[in-house]
């Protein structure tokens, strides 16, 4: 059973799935800056959810600040971040950077959207684990993300 339900002041929709059995792992899917192109992130937030992970999805237009406050308050083990916009380069490392400086380092971040390929290897210096470009699948991104939760549960 999901329930939809608002977050108040940050207005997330979270959608939550209640089991009473084994841990589920927690992702949060946020679009940070003005990128409102979102069709992407949904996508990939539904494909969480029905692998049987518990989904935060965010919304358009977030902070870093935003998307790692809720980060925290969500307790996710994952933060998967969309840009579209160009504005990866600073975007991506600052949630990086702000969730360790907030105690939350142990918060896997992921990144995809339009990023040159010449940007993942210093995205990934900055403490972006995966960066899924343009063609990747939603079933190799749930992989990806099983393999790596798994092997830090």
């Amino acid at each position: 059973m999901f329930i939809e339900r608002f977050l108040g002041s940050i207005g997330i929709l979270a959608f939550i799935k209640v089991d009473m059995g084994v841990k589920k792992f927690r992702v949060l899917v946020a679009k940070p800056g003005l990128d409102g192109h979102d069709r992407g992130a949904r996508i990939i937030a539904r494909g969480y959810r029905d692998a049987g992970f518990e989904v935060v999805y965010t919304g358009v237009h977030q902070t870093p600040e935003q998307i790692v406050n809720a980060a925290i308050q969500e307790a996710v083990d994952l933060v998967g971040l969309s840009c579209l916009s160009g504005a990866h380069m600073h975007l991506f490392p600052e949630v990086a950077k702000q969730l360790r400086e907030k105690g939350a380092g142990n918060v896997i971040v992921i990144g995809g959207g339009i990023i040159p390929k010449e940007d993942i290897p210093k995205l990934k210096e900055a403490g972006i684990k995966e960066i899924f470009l343009p063609g990747a699948t939603v079933d190799e991104i749930i992989r990806w993300t099983k393999e790596k939760l798994k092997s830090l549960a």
